[in-house]
Order: C-alpha cells, then structure tokens, then sequence
C-alpha cells in the first residue's frame, strides 16, 4: 500500500528537498506551507508529478503552523484526500538573529510558536490520526496503556546544530531548536506504546535563503562584509562545503521509510562535520 506523508515549509529549500525525494521513494505527498507560497508550491507540485505519474496527484495545503486549528485542518484534509496518512514532517521553521540582550518579547513569541509550536501542534494532529486510522478512538492514558506494540506512524521534526551547540547571535533561534530536540525525545518516549517513532534531523549550514538571510544580518552585527561569516562557517566544516537541501532529503527520508523502523527519540546532526569550537 502506497504511504502517505504531510511536509510542512514544502514550497522550497529543505522542505521541497524532502519532497522530491520522498516522491522518489514512491509517497503520496501533502505539501504544505504559507498561502503566500501557493505559486512556489504548484512548481513542486508539477516536479513530483513528473516522477510518480501513477500515483494521485501530490497536493497543497495553506497552513499557519503557529495556529494549532490550522495544522490540524491540514492533517485532516490530507488524510481524507489520500485515504491514508503515515508520515509527518515538521519542517516549517523561521530564523531570528538577536543577541541575548537585544531580544524582543515579540522576536520571543514569534519564534517559539512557529518553530517550537508547529512541531508540537504538528505531533498532536498526527498522533491523533494515525490513532485514528489505525486504531480507532481518541488518544487518551488508557489508549497507550492498551497500544500494541506495531508500528502506526512516524512523525519527524526539524531541528539544527544549534540545537545541539547555540550559535552567537542566535539566543532564540538556538532555544528554540534546543526545544525541538527535548520535544522530540520526550515525544519519542510517550508516543512509542501507540507504535509511533518520533526523530529530528540537525541540518548544519545548508545553503538556502534563510542562510542568506542569517549572513546579511550577521554582517551587521558583526562589521564583517557580506558573505565572509557565512564563509567563516564553511570554513569550520570537516567536509569543506556548505551544504545542500538535498543532504538533509537524504536522512529525512531514511526516517520516513522502513530502514529506520526501530530508531526514535534521535536528533541526527546532518552537519558535514562541523566543528563547534
């Protein structure tokens, strides 16, 4: 039976990597990301097409990931259309460049319900169908206690290197994944009697337009020119490249497939070998 997966922050970078990868793999696709996004996402749309034309069309998703009534209406309107849902991909994130002392409590808020509130709201709404599909009834104690121990549904949630080290000048985006990471393994170890498996991956520097984004703020912080603390960060990664949206497809999609069926509770640093120090 064809599986079927949710990716949230799919119109582009790492989350269209994920997709066209996961189509590779033969997954029904929910692409989801900001309505404003919609015209990025029918591109992706028309790739995943190209690849699985046999299977029913991938489809898009508008959700505010912040909101925790959006990311349920998501899941359910995926599920409905596909017939089906096993996999979930938290993977919708903002940056934000502050310094401990300049931090605003709007910055705060901002970039804890986006980044920390999707995952949670995302693995509420998943357990919750995968519950449903597979088992029938609410998530409630007596569910877990009773669950049988088969596998029901995977949920995998984007965190970073700087949720496994902070990063200077990135106090809340660093909390925030280091959130994402606690989230996940006490996810992991609740949701496991249910038959979920629940991981993250760290991505390193991957070069996207958020990084872009990071490197221009840097600089201003810093006085270095545009583009050399971006280099600087290269510069520390045994591999000696940036790296790709792609790179981190390739973990996301060993958690969403069989291969990785008894692996949960990980964070998986996808960094090139970036040396912290």
């Amino acid at each position: 039976m064809t599986k079927t997966a949710l990716i949230t922050g799919a119109a582009q970078g790492i989350g269209k990597a994920i997709a066209i990868k996961m189509a590779h793999n033969g997954f029904q696709l929910a692409l989801a990301d900001l309505p404003q996004q919609k015209e990025r996402a029918q591109g992706v749309l028309s790739e995943i097409q190209k690849i699985q034309p046999g299977n029913k069309p991938a489809i898009f998703l508008p959700v505010d990931v912040s909101d925790k009534k959006s990311v349920f209406d998501i899941v359910d309107k995926a599920a409905a259309h596909f017939g089906s849902f096993d996999v979930m991909v938290n993977n919708a994130g903002i940056a934000t460049i502050a310094k401990v002392l300049e931090a605003t409590p709007e910055e705060l808020d901002r970039v804890m319900r986006i980044n920390v509130g999707g995952v949670l709201f995302g693995t509420q709404a998943a357990t919750k169908k995968f519950v449903e599909l597979n088992r029938g009834g609410d998530y409630t104690p007596s569910t877990v206690k009773t669950a049988q121990h088969r596998l029901t549904g995977k949920i995998i949630n984007c965190s970073s290197i700087a949720g496994n080290e902070a990063i200077a000048s990135l106090s809340l985006y660093s909390a925030s994944k280091f959130a994402v990471k606690g989230l996940t393994q006490a996810s992991a170890k609740e949701l496991a009697p249910l038959g979920i498996t629940v991981n993250a991956y760290a991505p390193g520097i991957v070069l996207t337009p958020m990084w872009d984004l990071i490197d221009q703020k840097l600089s201003e912080i810093t006085g270095l020119p545009v583009g050399e603390n971006l280099k600087r960060q290269i510069d520390g990664i045994a591999l000696k490249r940036g790296e790709t949206p792609e790179d981190v497809a390739g973990v996301v999609a060993f958690l969403a497939g069989e291969d990785s069926n008894y692996v949960t509770g990980q964070a998986i640093a996808v960094d090139g070998g970036i040396n912290y120090n």
